[in-house]
């Protein structure tokens, strides 16, 4: 059965090589309502769907990316202890490394919460974005403030100005720290940030010089590490701290240009080159449209993004007007991250979080750790969420979710005019199906099923783990 799971997604993932276009409809029905808000958001409730349902879908889009770039935390945040003087013994260090995981989990179930109940669920899906993209582990960082600091730094950016957030995240501390930039001097630059910010950052490592193909190359990093030397962490209080002493202030080469850049003069070389609106272009699209780019839509649209000053709202709207995101075969041929399948089942049934830790384990151990991901590069995504093993993980969510305090499914067998103790007549049974799953289901539901049960079924079924 588990193979069978799987094999289904895998047909309906492979469906979206040859997804027939259509423009972006002028009046959004029922179905695009719902995948609209599912591809922005974590899973709608039907009230939701109904209120975008009959907007033109430029109006739509409008309208939720205002509401994302409005968007303020809902809740206090985490306190943090002061660290008056760093540990020196290993006791104390050992204590210190304690208090910083603590306080990491603070941060951690301040975020489920927020994504949980927020108004604006978009904003914090281009957070989560951007936490992949510029990724930063609390595991070698340690300073839980500093990951908080960095969030808030993806957070005042994330619908804003991409060169904004670029030079923001490249000083970040918790960057500087993850990337050893805080320790690089004039008379040994280190190329690790120098390194990631060309290959994963802005322009991709297809964008490696090759064969006369152009690009960046070894050179052009070692000359950028020179740039990059000096940015440095203040030790007591973790804030960014420019050390002239420690700059390389001599002619550097980067991309054929000549001058004495400093970092930031490097970042703006970086944004000039066209690749750079190409990849981050294509990397949005796999984001929110599908995992197979267009190439000559990201050419398209990487231009203006680009020549419009690197609005990131801009650049999203037209992602999301696109005729390939308004496909017929698109809905479905995405495959949901753990914090989207968690925070969605948790926003769609309603259920109230009094404790947000159970929920931040259980998306780690599907595999999207919050403040750890895998490596520099962020998580992979797609297809890596899901294998036999992780799949049934996935579907044991969904069983505890049954479970969960606070869980009951009348207030949404209601809104789609069904109950949980009779069996749902054939119009609710489509209702509920069209709000559960983007595909049809894989299992067949049996007759005589009463409304909680197909609730169960639907969420047990291979589908539901898309988007």
């Amino acid at each position: 059965m588990k193979r069978r799971a799987i094999f289904i997604l895998a047909a309906a993932l492979c469906a979206v090589f040859a997804l027939p276009a259509q423009a972006a409809p002028a009046q959004l029905d029922q179905a695009q309502a719902r995948h609209l808000l599912l591809r922005t958001g974590f899973a709608p409730t039907e009230h939701q769907v109904r209120q975008l349902q009959g907007q033109g879908a430029a109006q739509a889009v409008d309208a939720l990316i205002a509401q994302a770039r409005a968007a303020r935390p809902l809740h206090l945040p985490p306190q943090f202890a002061p660290v008056d003087a760093l540990p020196a013994s290993a006791e104390e260090r050992m204590a210190y490394r304690q208090q910083q995981l603590r306080e990491s989990q603070e941060i951690k179930g301040w975020w489920m919460r927020e994504m949980a109940e927020t108004p604006a669920p978009l904003a914090e899906r281009m957070v989560l974005f951007w936490h992949g993209h510029f990724a930063t582990s609390q595991r070698k960082v340690v300073r839980a403030q500093a990951m908080w600091n960095q969030q808030q730094v993806l957070r005042q950016y994330a619908l804003g100005n991409f060169r904004g957030l670029l030079h923001a995240a490249a000083k970040d501390p918790a960057m500087l720290a993850y990337l050893d930039g805080a320790n690089s001097r004039k008379q040994a630059p280190n190329e690790n940030f120098a390194r990631e910010v060309m290959e994963l950052f802005t322009l991709g490592e297809a964008s490696r010089a090759s064969e006369g193909l152009g690009g960046y190359s070894e050179q052009d990093i070692r000359e950028a590490a020179r740039a990059f030397t000096g940015w440095s962490i203040e030790r007591q209080d973790f804030a960014y701290r420019f050390r002239p002493a420690f700059h390389d202030t001599g002619v550097k080469t980067v991309f054929g240009r000549s001058g004495n850049y400093d970092g930031d003069a490097v970042l703006d070389l970086l944004l000039e080159q066209p690749a750079a609106a190409r990849f981050l272009t294509a990397k949005l699209w796999k984001e929110f449209v599908s995992p197979t780019p267009d190439a000559r839509e990201v050419e398209r649209i990487a231009a203006a993004w680009r020549a419009g000053g690197w609005d990131i709202g801009a650049v999203l709207r037209e992602l999301l007007l696109s005729d390939a995101f308004w496909a017929p075969d698109a809905p479905g041929t995405l495959v949901k991250s753990p914090v989207e399948l968690v925070v969605g089942a948790v926003r769609q049934f309603g259920v109230p979080v009094a404790d947000p830790l159970p929920l931040v384990a259980k998306s780690a151990q599907l595999g999207q750790n919050l403040l750890v991901p895998p490596n520099v590069k962020g998580w992979p995504g797609y297809t890596d969420w899901i294998d036999a093993a992780r799949l049934l993980e996935r579907k044991r969510f969904a069983q505890q979710l049954l479970r969960y305090p606070g869980f009951d499914d009348t207030a949404f067998l209601a809104s789609v005019g069904a109950h949980a103790d009779r069996e749902p007549d054939a119009a609710a049974q489509a209702r509920l199906t069209h709000a559960l799953l983007p595909l049809p289901p894989v299992q067949t539901v049996a007759a005589g099923t009463v409304g909680s049960s197909w609730v169960r079924a639907l969420l047990q079924d291979a589908a539901y783990q898309l988007k």
